[in-house]
């Protein structure tokens, strides 16, 4: 499973090199726009959002999808974090008894 992060396109960079900032929960970041492009109505610019994975813009989203997704992302975080913070004891004792049982082999 991929994980995309929406960024807004703050400055194009580096139009040669297809390069820009992007701001991503306001951390910038530079991305490269390769697989977007710059130029046609499909091309990417200061202001549009962008679905960011492993410093490529995957695709150009829409700003009510950007935000759809920032907190989905925001909702699944808090979850996860969570989860960590309220373990349930039967699964720490399960821990244990697995840990107990290596030891026994």
């Amino acid at each position: 499973m991929c994980l995309g992060i929406p960024g807004q396109i703050v400055e194009i960079s580096d139009i040669t090199r297809m390069r820009a900032k992007v701001d991503a929960e306001g951390k910038l970041c530079e991305v490269s726009l390769s697989l977007i492009g710059l130029e046609g109505p499909d091309g990417a610019g200061v202001g549009d959002w962008v679905l960011v994975h492993l410093g490529f813009a995957m695709a150009k989203i829409d700003a009510a999808e950007a935000m759809k997704t920032l907190d989905g992302l925001t909702a699944l975080g808090d979850m996860y974090e969570q989860a960590l913070t309220n373990r349930s004891p039967d699964i720490e004792e399960r821990q244990g008894d697995h840990a107990a049982a290596g030891r026994q082999s």
